[in-house]
């Protein structure tokens, strides 16, 4: 009896503990889905948080978006600029080239440039008007009326920062087929990376444009001059000289087009010591205008003359600078008025590429003043950086009494309309 009743006993043991695991299981399982349930739950309230902040910014739509956080927009792209200055002619009077003798016997023109040097090098593309070839010294360094300046003038030019040299002048030819030569030589050689402009050696050169491509802006840069004081051109190369042919100039504005977002074109022209518009300038502003040109940044009168735009009736628009001036000189002249041979301008304008094509956004002709110091040096000035003091010290006043600082002030107010000017001060 004792024996069955152990088996008993020990039988509902088993079933005890079979209970007790089964409650234990139960409790882990249930447990364990609790904790699913709750983790889920979170998850759940997290996503729709996320609907409600994209809701707040966008309007609710009939279906549930696939993808609940909200993409910003792509910003939309900036509009691409390209800043281009110029000035007018670098003049090599005997004194501006014997100013450039140093101590030891050597040139130097760094300080022709020492005051505008800033604003070149901060364009993107920077250009000026070599008025005459620089043959080197072994030509023979002279002055009016038939020049040749000394290769440091080159140097110096490189070193200011400048880009695109132009060429076409009345005076390209004034050391003849071997002095041209000369001058081309230097630049190919000492100044490989600099354009030149309006002069070539060969006719496949004359026949190339020149184009300048910065932030996604190509623009081209014609140059053309009305002559070369009478000295023809090599026989051998009559390409030598862009001369202002309206059959040349309009079969390179119709090849620039084809790669160019916008078109320069640069003529030597007018009438010199001349401030107005003469009948010349006129009849070739309308052919440019024509040929859809979109800038003309001229040279040559020696003195400043209007910028203008000029427009035709289908709405092209096109912005004439009728010239720039002297950038630098010495001139032998004397009297009344000879001072606004020493007032020059620089050309500052950027441009804009938009879907809707290039244009100019800004333009402005800021004043310059050349000055003959007591110590005869020769250099340039902003008008805005220049004083009354300096003006009495500039020997211009032994050429022209009339020459005051306050006068030629006046006279930029007078030749260039006021939403052009820049800064006199």
């Amino acid at each position: 009896m004792k024996y069955k009743r152990k088996i008993k006993n020990n039988a509902k043991h088993r079933l005890k503990n079979l209970l007790l695991f089964n409650i234990i299981f139960a409790c882990l399982v249930i447990f364990t889905s609790l904790a699913w349930y709750f983790s889920g739950a979170e998850k759940n309230t997290i996503k729709t948080s996320a609907v409600a902040n994209t809701s707040a910014a966008n309007p609710p739509s009939d279906t549930l978006p696939e993808h609940t956080e909200s993409e910003a927009p792509e910003p939309e792209e900036n509009p691409k600029t390209l800043t281009l200055s110029m000035v007018g002619d670098i003049l090599l009077h005997t004194p501006v080239s014997k100013s450039g003798l140093q101590k030891d016997g050597t040139y130097n023109y760094d300080y022709l440039f020492k005051y505008i040097r800033k604003k070149v090098q901060s364009s993107d593309a920077a250009m000026l008007n070599e008025e005459v070839i620089l043959a080197g010294a072994s030509f023979g360094i002279s002055g009016y009326p038939q020049f040749n300046g000394r290769f440091e003038v080159g140097d110096a030019i490189e070193k200011a920062g400048f880009d695109v040299i132009l060429h076409a002048t009345n005076h390209s030819m004034d050391k003849g087929r071997a002095g041209l030569l000369s001058n081309l030589e230097h630049w190919e050689k000492a100044h490989p990376d600099l354009k030149i402009v309006g002069m070539y050696r060969t006719k496949k050169a004359s026949e190339k444009i020149t184009y300048v491509k910065k932030n996604g802006i190509r623009i081209a840069i014609l140059n053309y001059t009305y002559g070369t004081n009478g000295i023809p051109l090599p026989s051998d190369m009559p390409f030598a000289i862009n001369l202002m042919n309206e059959a040349r100039v309009k079969k390179d504005i119709k090849k620039a087009r084809k790669k160019a977002d916008f078109i320069i074109v640069c003529p030597h022209w007018g009438t010199e010591y001349q401030d107005g518009i003469d009948a010349y300038q006129k009849k070739w502003t309308s052919f440019f205008l024509k040929q859809k040109v979109d800038l003309v940044l001229g040279t040559h009168p020696h003195v400043i003359e209007p910028v203008k735009w000029v427009s035709d009736k289908k709405g092209h628009k096109m912005l004439v600078y009728y010239s720039l001036g002297n950038f630098v000189n010495s001139t032998a002249r004397r009297g009344p008025g000879t001072f606004r041979q020493y007032l020059g301008g620089m050309a500052d304008i950027t441009l804009e590429k938009t879907e809707d094509g290039t244009s100019i956004k800004e333009a402005e002709f800021i004043p310059l003043i050349t000055h003959y110091g007591q110590d005869r040096k020769i250099t340039t000035y902003f008008f805005s950086e220049y004083t009354e003091k300096k003006a009495k010290q500039n020997r211009l006043s032994n050429q022209d009494r009339t020459f005051t600082f306050a006068g030629a002030k006046q006279h930029f107010k007078k030749v260039i309309n006021k939403k052009f000017l820049g800064n006199l001060e």
